[in-house]
């Protein structure tokens, strides 16, 4: 008895020894699949982002599906044109699948929209006909337009409307599968991930951002700390889930609204008003002031390369190495070039 247990004690530290001189089996920081969104208004820019990194992309979202004033699925004159040229570029990628983003958007008569409608959820969702109604459109959708699987980027979802949105997933998902599609679902930070019994089968993708933006005062769509709660919660999530980063970043109007910007347009603007570009050392982040010519104050914080490399080492070193990023168009090539460098 005595020798097998100190067998047991040699063999136990011999493991530990070995692990120290092996390491992890990823390097942290390291991304195992990288996926990206092109959107419908801004499809000549992503593309050309797309045609960068097209080597290293696992799949791609054509964030392009709405919802007009009946419901129904809506397609602006953006996606049409769009789609030809997406596809075309999609048959020499390498990619594995191009997803139909469906957003609850909802598009009015006038040309205004509704965005992140939650009434919108609450209808499609409300009985065993409209979610097979909904269902039947997005199966209809993924056929006409030849999308190898839908995303469901479903937010401000109200409480009482989860019970029926798991029972939805849970009936498209079996679907899909059987026409050889697949399932992408989006959650926000919002969403109590850790009380929906979530099924098993489609990808889950944790958005990572939102922290501040056009909600809010200036600060960075994410940082560290963030980033480091968010990925202890997402031991709840089935699979392997993604965790998406928004790139770009937002200029603050003193009293004012707060404007999106692109990476390029943010860092023309720092040289354009001679402004001193800082780094946040809590989230990685570049900020920098500037007073326009009226006078007015501003200040802009945008994620730039070493943002989003700090940004995916935090996942990493949590155990996340699948990453999404919001969103092609406009990306600086020394971003585009670490995203390439990250996935390995």
């Amino acid at each position: 008895m005595f020798l097998t247990a100190s067998l047991l004690i040699l063999f136990i530290g011999a493991a530990v020894c070995m692990d120290e001189l092996v390491g992890p089996s990823k390097e942290e920081g390291q991304t195992s699949e990288l996926s990206a969104w092109l959107a419908d208004w801004q499809w000549q820019t992503g593309l050309e982002n797309l045609d960068a990194i097209k080597g290293s992309l696992t799949s791609l979202q054509m964030f392009a599906a709405y919802f007009d004033q009946t419901d129904s699925l809506y397609f602006t004159d953006s996606f049409h044109e769009a789609l030809p040229e997406v596809l075309k570029l999609y048959e020499h990628s390498g990619l594995d699948h191009v997803y139909l983003t469906v957003v609850n958007d909802q598009f009015q008569p006038s040309g205004e929209s509704v965005q992140k409608d939650p009434a919108l959820i609450t209808r499609l969702m409300g009985t065993v006909e409209s979610r097979r109604k909904h269902a039947d459109e997005l199966i209809a959708a993924l056929e006409q337009y030849g999308f190898g699987g839908i995303e469901l980027d479903y937010e401000r979802v109200a409480d009482e409307d989860w019970d029926n949105l798991l029972l939805f997933f849970s009936d498209l998902y079996p679907r899909l599968q059987e026409k050889g599609k697949s399932l992408r679902i989006v959650l926000e930070t919002r969403a109590k991930i850790e009380e929906l019994k979530l099924p098993e089968g489609p990808d889950y993708v944790m958005m990572a951002y939102n922290l501040y933006g056009s909600h809010s005062g200036p600060g960075p769509k994410a940082d560290h700390a963030f980033i480091k709660e968010l990925t202890s919660r997402m031991g709840s999530l089935p699979g392997q889930p993604y965790i998406a980063f928004s790139v770009g970043g937002f200029d603050w109007q003193e009293g004012g609204k707060a404007k999106a910007l692109t990476e390029v347009q943010a860092s023309i603007l720092a040289k354009q008003t001679g402004s001193t570009i800082r780094r946040d050392e809590a989230s990685g982040s570049v900020y920098f002031d500037y007073t326009a010519e009226d006078q007015v104050k501003h200040t802009v914080w945008y994620a730039d390369e070493e943002t989003l490399s700090q940004w995916i080492e935090v996942a990493g070193q949590a155990g996340y190495g699948k990453a999404a990023i919001w969103r092609l168009g406009e990306m600086q090539r020394s971003s585009l070039d670490l995203l390439k460098q990250h996935l390995k």
